[in-house]
């Protein structure tokens, strides 16, 4: 049953007290204020009504002195015209400036664990996301964990000491220092720092940042990673051959990835139904970037799958010894490489024999053999052609030839013009 609503000594205020629970020695009371505000009839006419909010508990700090200042406050503020009038309002404001303040203060770690990396975990490979992860856990979270996102700061600071102007290392830059410090490669760094650019990129389309990522003028080095070694084709063979009595999955993926320049994760991808042996194709669905293209057979791709039991539609091509997706290139591949020694004694990763070198043989074979750049790039679906260009250095024949060629077109025009000099007549070709 509802207890009796109680006046008390400050107008407007009053409270009901509750029916069994006790504050101090006393029953605890539950106060509200009534005071009247601007409103409309059932008509739409304007008139003066009553209004009553509740307030809260004694036992949560409320007083009948309290809720009648607040009542006074909101009554100035209405007479001001200015400021909450209601305590809904007043409420409601409270409630605006303490999302603000939150947002104002989020932190680089908070953002990265409960926003960021959730996100970025969805369709992603296992070890890309472990990746992101060691970049935060190394790196990121030791310097910059507990700095609010809008703090990060892409310049360094300029501050006054002892009447000198020095410049104040900013955390950023401490992060590409203790990186190169531990001897780490500039890769690293470039990794690490794009971790924080997408960090920031996101924050931005949440609404949390504005402006250009802080690592914009951050000073990255300049790093060559493009990779030299490719394989022969005697080194294709000794190797297709050793996968063959191996593993058919690693062979044929293998054998798939030379012949048509596929990615590791374009093959893994696969269907059924993105293999089209009557036409000779291959529809790649789900390419890097997210531009699909179609890839031509050759006949022993073609006669490679039609092998092969083909399954349903919608079933992957190529899967694990369980039936389960691939994660990586199937280990056999990495066993037999180094069974091969193809590795021995290589420190250098460019010059090591990984799963992506057979793409990149494949695009070193078509440069060999006479491509040119602007058909290799759409063969290879790259999204522009200076990601084709860093190709063009593996077929040194083929520079050297039109090195050559261009010495003989010089050292004919000379001839020419010698003959001239000396008078002899010159017949040019009609």
């Amino acid at each position: 049953m509802a207890t009796k609503w109680i006046k008390t000594t400050f107008p407007g205020v009053r409270y009901r007290k509750h029916p069994t629970r006790k504050h101090g020695v006393n029953w605890d009371q539950y106060f509200t204020i009534r005071y009247k505000v601007p409103g409309k009839d059932e008509e739409g006419l304007e008139i003066i009504k009553d209004k009553e909010e509740g307030l809260g508990w004694a036992s949560e700090g409320w007083t009948g002195s309290k809720a009648y200042a607040l009542l006074k406050e909101l009554k100035e503020n209405r007479k001001a015209g200015q400021g909450p009038q209601t305590l809904t309002e007043k409420r409601d404001l409270a409630a605006r400036e303490r999302e603000q303040a939150e947002t104002e203060n989020i932190t680089f770690g908070h953002y990265f664990e409960n926003s960021y990396y959730p996100a970025f975990q969805i369709g992603r490979k296992k070890s890309t996301t472990c990746k992101a992860k060691e970049h935060f856990k190394n790196w990121l979270e030791p310097v910059i964990g507990n700095t609010p996102l809008k703090m990060l700061k892409p310049l360094k600071k300029h501050v006054q000491s002892n009447k000198k102007n020095i410049f104040e290392m900013s955390p950023l830059d401490r992060i590409a220092k203790n990186i190169l410090d531990a001897d780490k490669s500039p890769r690293t760094l470039q990794y690490v720092m794009a971790t924080v650019r997408q960090v920031w990129n996101k924050a931005r389309r949440d609404g949390l940042v504005d402006g250009d990522t802080p690592t914009r003028n951050i000073t990255k080095p300049k790093v060559d990673n493009r990779r030299v070694r490719f394989l022969t084709h005697k080194e294709a063979d000794t190797l297709l051959n050793a996968l063959q009595g191996k593993d058919v999955t690693a062979h044929n993926m293998a054998l798939l990835s030379l012949h048509t320049g596929l990615r590791v994760g374009e093959m893994m991808n696969l269907k059924w139904n993105h293999i089209d042996t009557e036409r000779g194709l291959i529809r790649v669905m789900d390419a890097k970037g997210g531009f699909g293209r179609a890839v031509y057979m050759t006949k022993r791709i073609k006669a490679m799958f039609e092998g092969m039991t083909q399954g349903e539609p919608e079933e992957l091509v190529f899967k694990s010894i369980t039936g389960k997706p691939l994660q990586e290139m199937p280990r056999v591949y990495f066993e037999v490489v180094a069974a091969l020694k193809f590795n021995e004694g290589i420190t250098d990763p460019r010059q090591k024999v990984v799963a992506h070198t057979l793409r990149h043989t494949f695009a070193s074979w078509h440069v060999t053999a006479g491509t040119d750049i602007y058909t290799l790039k759409e063969l290879l679906g790259h999204s522009v052609i200076q990601m084709t260009e860093r190709y063009s250095h593996l077929a040194p024949a083929t520079l050297q030839n039109a090195t050559q060629n261009i010495e003989r077109a010089i050292k004919s025009a000379e001839e020419e013009k010698e003959k001239e000099q000396s008078g002899q007549v010159v017949n040019f070709p009609k």
